[in-house]
């Protein structure tokens, strides 16, 4: 539905590929004003040039969400540009090796955890601050298919990613009546860099990972993008807690 963010001013992190840009993309298209937060200078800057393009409003941020000072000055630059702060899709991640936890170095371990978990209760942190002032708010974390499901060979992703599930379960009851939705993505594979990573190492793998959804193939950052923005628009007004799989059925089973 066209405009149904509109002038809504929305945090995305993660902005600069992927289902971040995606995402970004997505609330400008419904009229939202977009903060596109991310480490990569470059692609995020592009990411904002593209929504400046269409008409739409965007900033960039430089932001390690994995630094506390870095995500409240993230808020704090939003704020001051746009006045609040509407809705936040705090969707940064990382994937980490594929090896089996007894190979898994402890540097590893605590990056994922930092960036993946740490990141996602640091951006809550300093977003729901702003949101209590205004009384309304929502927020959409990236979780994933692995935040529901064990993955074996992923167990630092997967503990960060089950770990995010339940963090956004705990704050959406913290803050339910305080006029704040929190809620949870979990995509399942999806065409990303990140994806095409993994496949140029192991390319045999594409036959057993689209077998491994339901739906006949793998998902597209697009997809990911509609179910974020939907559960930040009032049309999901009766929304949170939730944790919606965007993964063709892959858990489904």
């Amino acid at each position: 539905m066209k405009g149904m963010m509109k002038d809504k001013v929305t945090i995305v992190t993660g902005g600069a590929s992927g289902i971040g840009r995606a995402t970004a993309l997505a609330f400008a298209r419904e009229e939202a004003v977009v903060a596109v937060a991310d480490i990569a200078v470059e692609t995020g800057e592009e990411t904002a040039h593209m929504i400046k393009q269409t008409g739409g409003e965007a900033i960039f941020i430089e932001c390690n969400v994995a630094r506390a000072v870095e995500v409240e000055a993230m808020v704090k630059k939003t704020v001051e540009v746009y006045g609040r702060l509407d809705c936040a899709f705090n969707n940064v991640g990382i994937m980490g090796p594929i090896i089996p936890i007894v190979d898994c170095p402890e540097d590893i371990w605590n990056q994922v955890i930092s960036i993946n978990l740490t990141g996602v209760w640091l951006c809550m942190k300093y977003e729901i601050p702003q949101m209590l002032k205004q009384r309304s708010g929502a927020i959409v974390n990236t979780a994933s298919a692995a935040g529901l499901v064990g993955v074996p060979g992923l167990t630092p992703y997967t503990a960060s990613k089950h770990g995010v599930v339940g963090l956004t379960k705990a704050v959406a009851l913290e803050y339910a009546k305080s006029g704040i939705r929190i809620n949870s993505v979990c995509p399942g594979t999806i065409k990303t860099a990140m994806y095409d990573r993994v496949i140029a190492k192991n390319p045999e793998w594409t036959k057993h990972i689209v077998e491994s959804h339901p739906l006949g193939r793998i998902g597209v950052a697009e997809e990911v993008a509609e179910a974020a923005v939907w559960l930040c628009s009032d049309l999901a007004s009766f929304v949170t807690g939730h944790a919606l799989s965007v993964d063709g059925g892959a858990t489904a089973g």
